[in-house]
């Protein structure tokens, strides 16, 4: 009989570096909606570069004409500007110069910037603005940040809306600019809350809509939307941070449902555009694994947790297909702790008894599994096994505990792309230690 590993190497693809590497992967994709691309890492260079490769056909190919990540709204927002043509930034790396929160890695890095400028070009050579594909922030973080957009257009469009606006924005002024902060003294019930400020304050935006809608067709549309979408940010934002600190309430659910949230205003709003085809919008999501691949899968679920690919499957049905990457070994960017410095770190092999540990067992290399019509295999993948999850941190001493959990794979996700042996993602500003690297060493598998 043969082995689980020689099973999965039959069904496998092997990834060579050919154009048709993913010609399988975009037969599962069919007509679907939403392609949700994961990473089990968000310091790899391949989970990166392939994420990119597949969007670029889904573009090409299949006619989707959005990608949406895990980022902040107003930083991918100038990068959606730019690949439209439409901002004021000379270059992909200033289009990229938003990014300046921890972990700045994350997006400001080699292979986000090439897919920047493959992005532009497209769009470029593109006959209409109909035919062109977006770039969009799913995340909640940017208080500040959205504070000042919905600012900045009030500004532009109706000065007295904008005198308002800075009048209950204030509220925050007394925390400066450190969200955490607020967060704390809010909850510990040292200062009030600015939820009704915030609250009154999308509500006197929105009475406005058609006034501000009438103004200059798809323009003024578009720029409507990006300062609602920044309003909800503020909203959703501040009741983040003000409930991060309380137990009973799970900032991990709000969060994955403010970027659900976002996703379907994102589509309803792209849906009203004219386009090349027709049909409805089509989305390239890109996030951690954590993130897309069905919560109800993983032990989040004991623990009462949702995420965006649970809640994509279940308003979207078979409209969504959800791929996650894994990998063996090789070298990550991350830090060691919040707001470090990144560091370029050695990914120890992966445990036994883990998803990846099979994939490496497979000896493929670099390989395409479809989880949906492979039935025999996925059958003996749904036995409960440990998945690895590196985030923007990194403790190799405390593996087990802080990077894996359990997880049944095949409903988790519909396919994997794994990537046995890779390599950390390149930052555009190199720290002393991601530079230094880390020396190789031969870790004890068993911990």
């Amino acid at each position: 009989m043969n082995s689980l590993p020689d099973l999965i190497r039959e069904v496998a693809k092997p990834l060579a570096g050919s154009a048709g590497d993913y010609d399988s992967l975009l037969a599962l994709v069919g007509d679907a909606r939403f392609v949700l691309l994961g990473e089990a890492s968000h310091g790899t260079h391949e989970f990166y570069r392939e994420r990119a490769q597949v969007t670029k056909r889904l573009i090409q190919e299949r006619d989707f004409n959005a990608v949406a990540v895990e980022a902040d709204w107003p930083d991918a927002y100038r990068i959606n500007r730019f690949v439209r043509g439409v901002s004021d930034d000379g270059d992909s790396v200033e289009a990229l110069s938003g990014f300046k929160r921890f972990p700045q890695w994350m997006w400001r890095n080699a292979d986000v910037l090439d897919f920047i400028g493959w992005l532009r070009e497209h769009n470029d050579a593109q006959p209409s603005d109909g035919n062109k594909c977006g770039f969009y922030g799913l995340d909640l973080y940017s208080l500040h940040a959205s504070i000042e957009a919905v600012l900045d257009y009030l500004s532009k469009v109706d000065p007295e809306a904008a005198h308002r606006a800075r009048r209950h924005y204030s509220c925050f002024d007394h925390f400066g600019k450190e969200a955490e902060t607020y967060g704390w003294a809010t909850a510990s019930g040292v200062a009030p809350s600015c939820e009704e400020e915030v609250l009154q304050e999308l509500i006197a935006l929105r009475l406005k809509t058609m006034e501000y809608l009438q103004r200059d067709g798809q323009v003024a549309a578009d720029a409507y939307f990006c300062a609602e979408q920044n309003a909800l940010i503020v909203r959703d934002a501040e009741q983040y941070y003000r409930n991060m600190f309380r137990r009973e309430f799970s900032s991990w659910n709000q969060r994955d449902r403010h970027m659900m949230e976002s996703l379907v205003r994102l589509t309803n709003h792209l849906d009203k555009q004219p386009r090349k085809h027709s049909g409805p919008a089509r989305v390239a999501v890109w996030a951690h694994n954590s993130h897309l691949g069905d919560a109800r899968a993983t032990q989040m679920s004991a623990r009462g947790e949702l995420n965006l690919g649970q809640l994509v499957r279940e308003h979207f049905a078979n409209q969504a297909v959800l791929i996650g990457l894994t990998t063996h070994s090789g070298t990550v960017t991350a830090a060691s702790d919040w707001d470090g410095p990144a560091e370029r770190k050695n990914v120890r092999p992966s445990m036994p008894k883990s998803y990846e540990r099979l994939f490496h067992d497979v000896d493929l290399g670099r390989f395409w599994l479809d989880l949906r019509h492979n039935h025999d295999v996925a059958s003996y993948l749904r036995v409960q096994r440990l998945e690895r999850a590196i985030g923007v941190i990194y403790r190799p001493e405390t593996e087990l505990m802080s990077h894996y959990f359990h997880a049944r794979l095949p409903e988790q996700f519909d396919g994997i792309l794994h990537f046995d042996h890779t390599r950390a993602v390149e930052p555009l500003e190199r720290t002393a230690e991601w530079g230094a690297g880390e020396m190789e060493e031969t870790f004890p598998s068993g911990l």
